[in-house]
């Protein structure tokens, strides 16, 4: 066991997160409201110098095995950083555009971002538990962070008592495989999983299966969605942007970890209740979409069907499954990313525009704008060659070299019906004639038009070259990774 120092130099970047929220705290208490915009600046060069410091920090196992330095961890820990980071620069204008100026927000999201930390470098059951409810404490308060407004009071505590439940379930698995298995690391379990494979006792995959029901609604994914669709509505935009990215690239990373270093022995098991999953997935989130009215209800049902996608990458149980998913997850949360950034930039009658009927004509007012949405509509739904389109390709293509080719098809259509509301989008923008006029805000214009066209930029053909540099990255992320 290295010692103290060196463990420390392993969570160097959580570390410094960890000492960071709580002098910004200080900072915060002292100096009152007044504070907000420096506290947000600070804290998005502490999430990047966090980045640096996860890229340049020594890789091995720190605390008897409880926290693990990999690449795959190095790859999560700066998606997520960077992504927070985007989170306070969008949340920063909307505070300013609503008044609502509060230190809290940006203090909340780092702290959040060192439980994720924890999430992608958890070793054993205790680290992971510990990962999962450190971000989401911090998650349940940003959900219902403007308490003034009774959606959000709604939206967050919807979210605390079915994040109850699922701990619940998580802690429940936990303990039978702790029971079954005798040791809390996923290196001991593996070993227990392999005499399981051999015909012993099959109590540790009931263990598995509460397990796995506890991580699915972390990542929002059919039939433990429930929570997803009123939290999008009712959470400010801002915070639903961070909810839509950085926790769900933890908590997928998070399950690629615990299946294939625990319990990879037993993949056929697992597998079959991934399949159950991804195919729920799809058809919530392509029907459940169909029907909706609200841009945040949309995108949260959308979330749920790619969520879907990405765990068919996972259900391969192969090294170029976890690549693909690893893949996908990037692209596809730059799209969301996009997305948001264009909600925030737009309103009407000074108010932040949220049905989709809201987007009528609007090529007339913002021709550069309904490009940009329009991008990142066909990005996500799969059109090639869109980054959306490259994303899917490598996950049903890892899920069809692997024998998945019917759950891959599955999703496929799946696909094809989810186009549907997004070509609506489209068709609205572009088609039909103009409610009023429609504006963007005032006190938000420089930060979400930058972030909404480098998303486009990124979602345009021209992502082909960005591949050529993303896929060295999961390529090393994934290595070492698959059933064993």
């Amino acid at each position: 066991m290295p010692d103290l120092s060196s463990a420390l130099n392993l969570a160097a970047s959580e570390v410094t997160l960890a000492v960071g929220a709580m002098v910004l705290l200080l900072l915060g208490a002292f100096m009152g409201e007044k504070s907000t915009r420096l506290i947000s600046i600070l804290s998005v060069a502490l999430l990047v110098g966090a980045s640096a410091l996860a890229i340049n920090a020594p890789l091995g196992q720190a605390f008897n095995g409880a926290f693990v330095a990999d690449p795959l961890a190095v790859y999560g820990k700066v998606a997520i950083y960077l992504l927070s980071a985007v989170a306070v620069v969008l949340g920063d204008g909307w505070m300013a555009r609503t008044r609502i100026a509060r230190f809290e927000y940006p203090v909340l999201i780092v702290l959040a971002s060192v439980g994720m930390a924890m999430m992608v470098s958890s070793g054993d059951l205790i680290s992971l538990y510990v990962g999962i409810e450190l971000h989401s404490l911090a998650l349940y308060v940003l959900a219902a962070f403007h308490r003034d407004d009774l959606r959000a009071s709604e939206a967050g505590l919807k979210y605390f008592v079915l994040g109850a439940l699922s701990s619940g379930l998580l802690l429940y698995g936990a303990s039978l495989i702790y029971g079954f298995s005798g040791s809390m690391r996923f290196e001991d379990i593996a070993l227990s999983a392999r005499s399981v494979a051999d015909g012993g006792s099959a109590g540790l995959i009931f263990g598995l299966v509460f397990l796995i029901c506890g991580l699915a609604f972390k990542v929002s994914a059919a039939p433990f969605h429930m929570w997803t669709p009123d939290v999008y509505e009712g959470a400010p935009t801002p915070v639903v942007a961070l909810f839509a990215t950085a926790p769900k690239m933890a908590a997928m990373v998070l399950v690629a970890r615990v299946l294939s270093e625990g319990f990879g022995a037993i993949h056929d098991q697992w597998a079959q209740v991934l399949v159950l999953i991804c195919l729920a997935s799809f058809v919530v989130g392509a029907i459940g979409g169909l029907a909706q009215r609200d841009l945040q209800r949309l995108l949260a049902y959308s979330s749920i069907a790619n969520i879907g996608y990405a765990l068919l990458g996972i259900v391969a149980g192969t090294e170029a499954g976890l690549q693909a998913m690893l893949m996908f997850m990037t692209l596809y949360v730059i799209d969301q990313i996009g997305f948001f950034a264009v909600l925030l930039s737009l309103s009407r009658g000074g108010k932040p525009i949220r049905r989709i009927a809201d987007l009528a004509g609007l090529k007339k007012t913002r021709p550069l704008t309904t490009v940009v949405l329009t991008i990142l509509s066909l990005s996500v739904l799969g059109m090639p060659p869109f980054s959306g389109f490259w994303g899917k390709y490598y996950v049903f293509g890892a899920a069809a070299d692997a024998g998945y080719w019917m759950v891959a098809a599955a999703g496929l259509v799946a696909s094809v019906v989810a186009a549907f509301y997004y070509l609506r989008i489209i068709k609205l923008m572009w088609f039909d004639p103009p409610l009023d006029e429609l504006a963007t805000t005032d006190a938000q214009p420089i930060e979400a038009r930058t972030l909404a066209l480098a998303s486009a930029a990124f979602a345009f053909p021209v992502v082909i070259i960005g591949l050529t540099w993303l896929e060295p990255l999961t390529v090393i992320a994934a290595s070492g990774f698959g059933a064993g």
